[in-house]
């Protein structure tokens, strides 16, 4: 098993999904709700989130090839969507966009939270999904490392989860302030990973 392609899938969807940023919007999309209720949406969505990741990381190489669109194009197309994640992040327009997207659930009456805004886009967003089916594709059909890849996806969804059922103390003890910084600085990460993903994509189109 490549404990690399293990490091960097962990890290890479880790960055992305940003569990501990899911505190205060589950806290502001789930006010006013009881403890079980809100139990009950953070185990949906993290089962939604796992469904939508898992069946990405399966069968999203293949859609592409239905679709003639080649991993290296996607790799470099990706690459520049998790780069304009990263700047939202970096300079703090997730943060107001996230809380945005509560909000509107909540003033539209949504009654499935778990499926939105939580599920989609807050854990498995386009960021995650092209994440998830450019890491499928390092795995050059290797059924464990697929494997590998599923488990990673479900460990981070335990952590979203955890982060869920402990996000009032999560958003208490941490504070606005410290949540901002820590954003920024997983976006500069990302920012990172994103111009990687690009330059091997640029590398792989020319060699092929």
């Amino acid at each position: 098993m490549d404990l690399d392609y293990l490091v960097s899938a962990f890290v890479t969807l880790l960055v992305v999904v940003e569990p501990l940023g899911l505190a205060p919007v589950f806290v502001a999309a789930t006010s006013g709700l009881e403890a079980p209720m809100k139990r009950a949406i953070a185990f949906r969505a993290a089962i939604y989130a796992l469904a939508i990741l898992a069946g990405s990381a399966l069968i999203g190489q293949r859609l592409l090839g239905a679709m003639g669109i080649s991993i290296p194009a996607f790799r470099i197309a990706g690459g520049f969507l998790l780069f304009s994640i990263a700047s939202e992040m970096v300079f703090g327009v997730r943060i107001q966009r996230d809380s945005k997207a509560a909000e509107k659930a909540l003033a539209e009456h949504v009654h499935h939270l778990a499926a939105y805004p939580l599920a989609i886009p807050l854990m498995a967003g386009p960021g995650a999904i092209t994440a998830t089916v450019l890491l499928a594709s390092d795995a050059h059909g290797s059924v464990t490392l697929i494997a590998s890849l599923i488990a990673v996806i479900a460990g981070i969804m335990a952590i979203c989860l955890v982060f869920c059922l402990i996000a009032g103390e999560v958003a208490q003890f941490f504070g606005t302030a410290a949540n901002v910084v820590l954003t920024r600085l997983l976006g500069v990460l990302l920012a990172a990973l994103a111009v990687q993903f690009v330059a091997d994509g640029v590398r792989a189109f020319l060699q092929g």
